[in-house]
């Protein structure tokens, strides 16, 4: 791989406008080749002009206390400054300019400083937030170095600001005990068997803390509603080893952000300055000079490359991590605080491959069999598409999605949207798009057996009654989906099941819980599959009430199944509505107010059209159902354009934001488009369009579907701005609690 490309593949997506513009360096260094070569030809000139008369203005606006470094070679001559805002600056002279290129290389130059710049400052603006940092983690410590002291000798009677004597043989090994007392300060007095140490008046820091809330709950929030005016996000500091542990736990969680906050910083250090080293040999090999050393000495003096408080830190946080919250296993410290590398599995893509065409056979022979058998004239057709039909198309409502969201995932890692980070999945445990394709293909192989199974046993001719079994099938792959999501051993990629489990809880708990971008996006996913979650209500009629033994549908004359028909369908938009109130509430956003009225025209108007598909003799719903089917259109394709795209909010002059991650402006324009006619699919509910060949049932079907494929493709988009806005803000870390909130006033006092 050229080293371009494996530049930006191991770029942080969030800081890749602050790393150096290698490819836009590239691009000069060739229009020099191309100057030169132009030039050099027969009768081209060929000389090279004094420093002294081509850059005298330059050289005067140094200051005296400016400083150089002077090669051996003297081609370029670099100057360092310090600025107003007290950051170095540089600057490189070319001592000989030759008229080939002459002034593509002073553009190279100009540009190449600049870049330096931007990238040395921006190093050392993360290096002094990281310091930050660690100062606060230090006072952390301190706090829970106290707080386990005190739980581990619940029988004393000392108060905090006192000097006593605990039991230091009850916190562990000789080892652990030794670097407890060396962080603590604690002197042994005598012999180390009578287990007794003295405890200095460190132990004090415990009055001047509380525990901060980390963890939301229903309750909590109840609790907080009732006592508006006494809010608190902190807990009674309580001495009990669960609130040991839980502490240790979020601790434990802070320090391996900041470590790989660390890591990423010397990376991105290390991976400027190979890129520097790599441009300036191109230079020289493309100029004949030698300036790649002299521009590499004034590099190595920079703080971008001499600065040492990283590894200091990191050593500093995996001397700290270790003995604290591994138990002095440098092994199992190690192992939590560096990554894993996720490697791609070939049996992954085998097995997805293989079931890819397991569909692909299946669907072909479902058809087959269909035209051989004339089966759509046969005299059970109609009664099949109103009982089995619908429990099976919710199995290709949810292939379909999962198709789309793979789809979305393949674009994403394109595109370097960061969708890991913007989830906040744990890092390493994210699903690729081969493992969701493996998931889909897999459930819809399942899906078609099961179908074909049915088919086949209902046209046997010595069975005149639909056997159980048969009838059963789609309920069985349900309950199977379903005891995989629930499935408690480290399976079928437990750590994702686990995390939409509880994204799903929070979506159905709104407003109980505070909303985060996993939260609505997941309840907006829902918005979409308003026909599955019907289809779901029918399983449970079709087999609660025992329709399935002799395949009739009754539910439909069920005043209970019509009732809960409007309920399922208004769940999604009423839980969206319910999240942006609460962010409404939390965040003073007065968009949230607008947006949350956009899912309330929507349930309105699913309503309404509900009605009217029960009723279509009545003129009064289907007006109803007209004008605000058209209100919540217009209003829905308007807020996804602007808002969660960012496409026409504040556009340039092609209509669209100023960013694109995607070269081609005609997928923005294309995708609009689209949105606004698969938005439209509602106006077959209200016209009632009818073919002859396609029964209700497929055309509420292929509706459903074409909702699924807009939603697919508002994902991409409303990613791909989210990321945008955090590139914007160079935001590639998600704030992590700290578990201990020391008193302010007493900590500047201190």
């Amino acid at each position: 791989m050229k080293f371009g490309k494996d530049f930006v593949r191991q770029m942080i997506p969030e800081w890749q406008q602050a790393y150096l513009d290698y490819a836009g360096l590239k691009t000069i260094l060739q229009e020099i080749k191309t100057s030169r070569k132009r030039l050099e030809r027969p009768g081209g000139l060929k000389r090279k002009l004094s420093a002294s008369r081509n850059f005298s203005s330059l050289t005067k606006r140094y200051s005296r206390n400016s400083s150089s470094w002077e090669p051996d070679v003297q081609d370029i001559l670099v100057y360092a400054t310090t600025g107003d805002d007290g950051f170095e600056r540089y600057e490189t002279t070319i001592l000989e300019v030759a008229e080939a290129g002459r002034e593509s290389e002073l553009v190279f130059f100009n540009a190449l400083d600049l870049e330096f710049d931007k990238v040395n400052h921006f190093y050392r603006s993360k290096v002094e937030e990281m310091v930050k940092e660690a100062v606060v983690l230090n006072k952390q410590m301190d706090a829970f170095i106290a707080f386990r002291i005190k739980v581990e000798r619940p029988s004393s009677s000392w108060t905090c600001s006192e000097t006593v004597s605990v039991d230091m043989n009850a916190l562990g090994s000789k080892e652990q005990r030794k670097t407890l007392a060396d962080e603590m300060g604690i002197k042994v007095e005598g012999n180390e068997s009578n287990g007794e140490e003295s405890v200095p008046e460190v132990l004090s820091v415990l009055d001047r803390i509380k525990l901060n809330k980390t963890q939301e709950t229903p309750l909590s929030t109840i609790k907080t509603i009732k006592n508006v005016l006494k809010l608190s996000n902190q807990d009674e500091l309580k001495f009990t080893r669960e609130n040991l542990k839980k502490i240790e736990a979020r601790l434990k969680n802070v320090f391996i952000v900041f470590y790989r906050k660390l890591r990423h910083l010397k990376n991105y250090s290390f991976l400027n300055t190979l890129a520097i080293s790599k441009i300036m040999k191109k230079y020289d090999k493309i100029a004949s000079r030698s300036g790649a050393k002299s521009y590499m000495e004034m590099v190595d003096k920079s703080y971008l490359t001499c600065s040492d408080e990283i590894n200091k830190l990191m050593l500093r946080v995996e001397s700290t991590f270790v003995e604290h919250f591994t138990g002095l296993n440098r092994s199992k410290g190690m192992s939590l605080l560096r990554p894993k590398v996720k490697k791609e599995k070939h049996r992954i893509t085998f097995s997805t491959g293989f079931f890819v065409g397991c569909t692909v056979s299946l669907v072909v022979a479902l058809v087959m069999f269909t035209h051989a058998r004339d089966l759509v004239g046969a005299v059970g057709h109609k009664l099949y598409m109103e009982t089995m039909f619908p429990l099976y198309s919710f199995f290709a409502f949810v292939v379909l999605h999962m198709i789309m969201y793979a789809s979305n995932i393949y674009f994403w890692k394109k595109y370097r949207v960061n969708y890991p980070f913007i989830f906040g999945f744990k890092e390493g445990t994210e699903l690729g798009y081969r493992h969701v394709l493996l998931l889909s293909f897999g459930l819809g192989t399942l899906a078609l057996c099961a179908v074909l199974i049915n088919l086949d046993m209902e046209m046997d001719p010595y069975t005149n009654d639909y056997k159980t079994i048969t009838e059963l099938l789609p309920l069985f792959i349900v309950a199977l989906v379903i005891a995989i999501f629930f499935c408690p051993f480290n399976i079928f990629y437990r750590s994702s099941r686990v995390f939409f489990l509880m994204v799903v809880f929070r979506c159905i708990a709104a407003p109980l819980y505070k909303v985060n971008l996993p939260d609505f996006f997941l309840a907006d996913q829902l918005t979409s599959q308003v026909q599955a979650l019907r289809s779901l209500e029918f399983y449970i009629c079709y087999y609660g009430w025992g329709d399935f033994s002799h395949r009739q549908n009754t539910c439909k004359s069920s005043e209970v199944y019509s009732t809960f028909y409007f309920i399922v369908a208004v769940i999604p938009y009423w839980s969206r509505f319910l999240q942006c109130v609460r962010r409404l509430i939390e965040e003073k956003d007065s968009s949230q107010g607008y947006n949350a009225l956009k899912y309330l025209l929507t349930v309105v108007a699913v309503c309404l059209r509900t009605a009217y598909s029960f009723n279509r003799a009545g003129n009064i719903w289907k007006i109803a159902a007209w004008v605000f089917s058209a209100l919540a259109t217009f209003y829905g394709t308007y807020w996804d354009i602007v808002f969660d795209w960012g496409l026409l909010h504040n556009p340039s002059k092609y209509w669209l934001r100023e960013k694109l991650l995607v070269p081609h402006k005609a997928v923005y324009y294309v995708a609009m488009v689209l949105n606004i006619v698969l938005r439209l699919a509602w106006l077959q509910t209200v016209l009632d369009f009818n073919f002859k060949f396609l029964h209700r049932e497929t055309m509420v079907a292929l509706l459903a579907a074409l909702e699924i494929i807009r939603r697919g493709i508002w994902n991409f988009f409303r990613l791909e701005n989210e990321h945008l806005n955090n590139v914007g803000k160079f935001r590639a870390f998600k704030s992590v609690p700290l578990p201990f909130n020391y008193d302010e006033e007493d900590d500047r006092d201190s």
